[in-house]
């Protein structure tokens, strides 16, 4: 295994009624104001929004609303929500929804106590925040990203077309509550667990082999993922799966599977270009480039891919090569992805923009090349995964 440090930052209290059960203990140890954020109309729907504001006052917590936070965060956006915290003397920001909500808060919260600008540090300068961001705590009703579990943030500054990775506030503490997720439509549930399955792929397919006990447990997610968005197909109001898929998420990304191990995050980078050319679904997204980035490596790994396809989709083997294994492996991921309704081509979803082989040549000169996978893709490479992806 590689070497490493583990910290785990964020106290969370997961199940039915845990908002009711906890949230105003929670609440006394912060002052007074709190940035209540969230995105459009959902939490007022579904009776989220008027429980947590309850709890909010009944606490005699002063409420200052950052409202309309959209699914692909924007710099314009974490720079209005830090205006708002800084105006309202913000002593805690509460992120009420998913990874888009939380993640935007996570900036919001260094960037309101700075008169720097955060994207120039960390995008231009490639350097880190010297701020001790507002306490940051989350609510979560739309699980997959595993955002509420690790300090990071995915922001698009729609200026430069950059969708890019920042990092500021780990929550102080994450609320989850599988009942909040019980009004998704199975569409948003299923594109959000594909996400999930994403990073524990990602974890999994980096590139440093020793068998240990991060893949192991990586399996395990992978596994359960699957399991899981397979009963949530048949029946949506599963609380059972929706519980495993909110953990299965948390269990992701909040370091866990990356212990002792290199992340292979490239899939994620083309998304992350074409979302900030498209404004894509982000797991819609990932279900579009993953197979098509596997048919690509997978020659370079076949051992560990051939291992995927035995341990996680149970592909037999018998009679094959591991080579013949392995790519079993990787269209057991495509069929999977099709059994679930998601998108298997660019065209099947929403884009704000045509998408043309320009379109998709300006994301691909623009997107992250990383060394940790089994293979360091090229810019016309990508290119290339992207238009097989037309």
């Amino acid at each position: 295994m590689e070497n490493f440090v583990y910290e785990y930052p964020t106290k969370v209290y997961f199940g039915k009624e845990a908002a009711k059960n906890h949230l105003a203990d929670i609440l006394k140890g912060f002052g007074s104001n709190v940035l209540l954020a969230y995105g459009g109309g959902s939490v007022r729907k579904n009776g989220v929004y008027d429980e947590i504001m309850g709890i909010l006052k009944a606490a005699g917590k002063t409420v200052t609303e950052f409202t309309g936070i959209m699914s692909n965060p924007t710099w314009e956006k974490v720079q209005e929500g830090a205006a708002l915290a800084k105006e309202c003397k913000a002593d805690l920001v509460l992120a009420v929804g998913g990874g888009s909500v939380i993640d935007c808060c996570k900036i919001v919260c260094a960037q309101a106590v700075t008169e720097e600008d955060l994207w120039e540090v960390e995008m231009v300068r490639h350097s880190v925040p010297s701020v001790a961001p507002i306490p940051l705590g989350a609510v979560v009703t739309a699980s997959g990203t595993g955002a509420e579990m690790n300090g990071g943030a995915v922001i698009t500054n729609e200026a430069v077309k950059i969708k890019g990775g920042m990092f500021a506030a780990a929550p102080r503490f994450a609320i989850l509550d599988p009942m909040y997720t019980m009004t998704l439509p199975a569409s948003q549930v299923i594109s959000g667990a594909f996400d999930t399955l994403s990073h524990a792929m990602e974890t999994y397919f980096g590139r440093s082999d020793e068998n240990n006990v991060s893949d192991e447990v990586a399996e395990a997610i992978m596994r359960n993922t699957v399991t899981n968005m397979r009963a949530v197909l048949n029946d949506l109001h599963d609380y059972t799966a929706r519980s495993n898929l909110m953990w299965d998420s948390a269990m992701a990304e909040n370091g866990i599977l990356k212990v002792g191990r290199l992340t292979d995050f490239e899939a994620h980078q083309i998304e992350h270009q074409l979302g900030a050319y498209t404004d894509c679904n982000h797991g819609q997204g990932l279900a579009v480039i993953h197979p098509a980035y596997y048919r690509h490596i997978y020659r370079h790994a076949i051992p560990k891919f051939a291992r995927f396809a035995r341990n996680v989709w149970g592909v037999s083997g018998e009679g094959q090569t591991e080579e013949q294994v392995a790519a079993a492996g990787v269209e057991a991921l495509a069929g999977f992805i099709k059994e679930c309704g998601l998108p298997t081509k660019l065209g099947e979803f929403r884009s704000r923009e045509e998408i043309t082989p320009a379109l998709l040549k300006a994301a691909a000169d623009s997107c992250n090349t990383l060394l940790n996978g089994y293979k360091q893709l090229t810019h016309e490479e990508i290119y290339e995964i992207l238009t097989e992806c037309l």
